[in-house]
């Protein structure tokens, strides 16, 4: 289930990352991870817009309140929020957002906008059996895919 309606869609934003900070908890309480207090702020701030966020973007904003940060400080929270399914990595822009469908295995696609840059995470299941399917009659095992679908944003749209 989704965390958020679409992002051109109103919402309480407050609520949509606390949504994601709860579910985060839960899940590493469940695997019988940690979730650090800085793995806790990364995922905050790559949720704070809909939009992918690259590393060094957070961190300068992780600099604020954590003065000794370094960019292996970065690459060791999003490691771990991407290896506990937390977030997705934005491949075409080498940046991340935060995983609206927490909690299951499923294959990354998004709806990005051209315009502003916001990104949805949908989950058709249908286009990843597709493909799953295809791979197999090519002997082909899928480790992982991204889609990232181009286009313009019901708000961009009305522009």
């Amino acid at each position: 289930m989704p965390l958020t309606d679409s992002p051109a869609k109103p919402h309480d934003h407050s609520l949509c990352i606390e949504d994601a900070l709860g579910q985060a908890r839960l899940i590493c309480e469940q695997r019988n991870v940690r979730l650090t207090a800085i793995r806790e702020q990364v995922l905050g701030l790559i949720w704070q817009s809909h939009k992918p966020i690259g590393a060094y973007d957070l961190l300068e904003q992780l600099a604020k309140t954590h003065h000794a940060a370094k960019p292996p400080t970065i690459y060791r929270a999003l490691e771990f929020l991407q290896d506990n399914g937390l977030i997705h990595k934005i491949e075409s822009q080498n940046a991340f957002l935060g995983c609206a469908h927490v909690g299951g295995h499923h294959h990354g696609q998004f709806l990005i906008c051209t315009i502003c840059g916001t990104a949805q995470e949908i989950d058709e299941k249908i286009v990843s059996s597709a493909l799953e399917n295809a791979s197999q009659a090519h002997g082909f095992r899928i480790q992982s895919f991204v889609i990232e679908i181009k286009g313009l944003c019901a708000t961009c749209q009305d522009l």
